[in-house]
């Protein structure tokens, strides 16, 4: 009954699972032996190790034992598994190297239970769907396994058919974590306790979804569409004539594992490019559009010889409200900025300190734990650092993190192992910070053109600085070219959105009682190599092409005003 009980909804609902367990506790009670009894076993394997050996460096069959028990356990915790597989910093060489095998060598279903899945949800003969399709699947997920086929119609297809019987187990350890979660609560040290429960509950919603198959092939198309523009990343076609809820039909996509980075250099590709294109299409998917991948592990990314980076799972995704996103920005600027008051009231924004929490006494705490990121310890700076940092300020001050967060920043944090297992000294602030420039400096929208006013002025002043290290920033990426974005922020000064700015640009130049010369020819030092004459003088051409002599006649006597009215040095 359980499994026809929950296949009616496919939506996670934690009252009726809760309900329903709560009158089968025979079946709760068998699955927690279990449980409990399977880490007894590697907890006292790891006590006799430790008896046995005078200096513990390498124990593969203890790793070996966490791997074979975590796959016994089923899909819920082979997540965790995967989620520690891309943690090279985290989990020693000899564990890493056994739960990396988690991500697609995981033991596969009975073949001829996965043919009869097929022909049983396309309602069709498995000889008249596929001209060929491989004997054996090609590689075995936690949710279902993969088969490589040619359709009738030609075209060489990946076809992923989910594992029978899933939703008893998913269910009922859900049930079990959430059970846990809410006992644990009033014993934990962090300001955690109250939200552990909605923590699983994200992931009990995640993990529904991603056991509907049409709701991915919707959030392939959608994370496509997206990153129509991006010629970096790949996202493979859904056919649809060919999916169901329990199977898959996609583009086939021949590439490189991540982690093989051998193969990858033998190919001509850089790990370094890769991991630009990993993380910088991670932060489009978070400040621009709102829609992540969060499940990013080595297993769903692969690299294509001609240098892309195709994404091919597509069932755990997140949305980010337009209001969360723009926060995010907020909080990324405040944090270059340094502005630690506008930081903490960001974090109540977010939900990571509650709306009536006393902020006064955190500011000089977060000075202390982000003081030194745009400083000269920057290239120190690593998602883990920050995140030991903050477990430490938990301790002292009412932090929480939000459930919506628990999948960010497990993404963020997956991101960063695996850019960290390509290159051990990868730090995600030499492409971050350049991303949140050039986007800034680009002003693509009213609203980042917002940011960088705020970027640039601060109590009324210019900061001339922060201009600096905005350009400076972006032009660590090499293909960052200034003109362009000199051209629309030209473009913006004339339009009449940009009115503020003129005035504010114009007083910027004599405030104080002085014309900023200095400042002017470090800028100009900045970016002279840029600005070749002949490629700045097309910029300002395509700038003042659309500019009417009307908007010049409402610009030139307040700008001849303003100067006017200003102190002569």
């Amino acid at each position: 009954m359980g499994q026809n009980h929950f296949n009616s909804t496919r939506r996670y609902d934690a009252e009726a699972i809760a309900n329903y367990y709560q009158r089968r506790l025979w079946l709760v009670i068998g699955r927690l032996i279990i449980i409990v009894f399977s880490f007894a076993s590697f907890l006292l394997g790891i006590l006799w190790d430790k008896w046995r050996y005078h200096k513990i460096e390498d124990t593969p069959e203890r790793a070996t034992q966490l791997r074979k028990i975590l796959t016994s356990l089923g899909p819920t915790y082979i997540k965790v598994g995967q989620a520690l597989s891309t943690r090279p910093d985290l989990i020693r060489k000899d564990f890493l190297e056994e739960l990396i095998k988690l991500q697609d060598q995981l033991p596969p279903f009975d073949n001829k239970t996965a043919i009869s899945i097929i022909e049983t949800e396309l309602g069709k003969n498995i000889n008249q769907i596929y001209s060929e399709i491989s004997p054996n699947p090609v590689a075995a997920a936690s949710l279902g396994q993969v088969y490589q086929a040619r359709l009738q119609t030609g075209e060489n297809v990946a076809v992923k058919v989910q594992r029978p019987n899933l939703l008893p187990i998913i269910t009922l350890d859900l049930f079990l974590m959430r059970w846990t979660a809410t006992w644990l609560a009033p014993w934990l040290p962090l300001n955690l306790g109250h939200d552990l429960s909605l923590i699983v509950d994200e992931f009990g919603t995640k993990l529904f979804e991603e056991i509907d198959y049409i709701n991915e092939g919707r959030n392939a198309e959608r994370f496509g569409t997206y990153f129509a523009d991006d010629p970096s990343v790949k996202v493979p076609s859904i056919y649809w004539r060919y999916t169901t809820t329990n199977v898959l039909t996609l583009e086939w996509i021949d590439g490189l594992k991540l982690l093989d980075t051998k193969e990858i250099q033998a190919v001509g590709l850089d790990t370094d490019t890769l991991i630009t294109v990993g993380v910088t299409s991670g932060l489009r998917q978070l400040l621009e559009f709102g829609f992540f991948h969060a499940d990013p592990h080595p297993g769903n990314l692969f690299a294509l010889t001609d240098g892309r980076m195709a994404y091919i799972d597509f069932g755990m995704m997140d949305q980010l409200e337009q209001e969360t996103k723009e926060t995010l920005v907020d909080s990324v600027i405040h944090l270059i900025n340094q502005d630690y008051q506008d930081l903490a009231q960001d974090f109540i924004k977010l939900g990571f300190l509650a709306p009536d929490a006393d902020i006064q006494p955190i500011i000089p705490a977060l000075e202390i734990v982000l003081g030194d990121i745009m400083g000269e310890k920057v290239k120190d700076f690593n998602f883990k650092t920050i995140t030991d940092k903050f477990s430490e300020l938990m301790y002292e001050y009412p932090f929480r993190v939000p459930a919506k967060f628990a999948l960010i920043i497990r993404s963020l944090v997956t991101q960063e192992g695996l850019a960290l297992s390509l290159n051990p000294d990868f730090r995600i602030v030499d492409i971050a910070y350049p991303y949140v420039a050039r986007r800034l400096l680009k002003g693509e929208s009213p609203a980042l053109r917002r940011r960088l006013i705020e970027v640039l002025f601060k109590d009324g002043k210019f900061q001339w600085q922060r201009l600096e290290n905005l350009i400076g920033i972006a032009r660590t990426d090499q293909n960052f070219d200034i003109l362009p974005t000199a051209q629309l922020g030209l473009q913006y000064l004339l339009s009449e959105e940009g009115e503020f700015l003129r005035k504010q640009l114009i007083l910027a130049m004599v405030e104080d009682d002085r014309i900023h010369t200095e400042e002017v020819s470090r800028l100009w030092g900045l970016i002279q190599d840029d600005l070749q004459p002949s490629r700045l003088f097309n910029m300002a051409l395509g700038a003042i092409t659309e500019f009417s002599t009307e908007k010049a006649a409402t610009i030139i006597p307040s700008v001849m005003a303003m100067t006017n009215s200003q102190p002569r040095s």
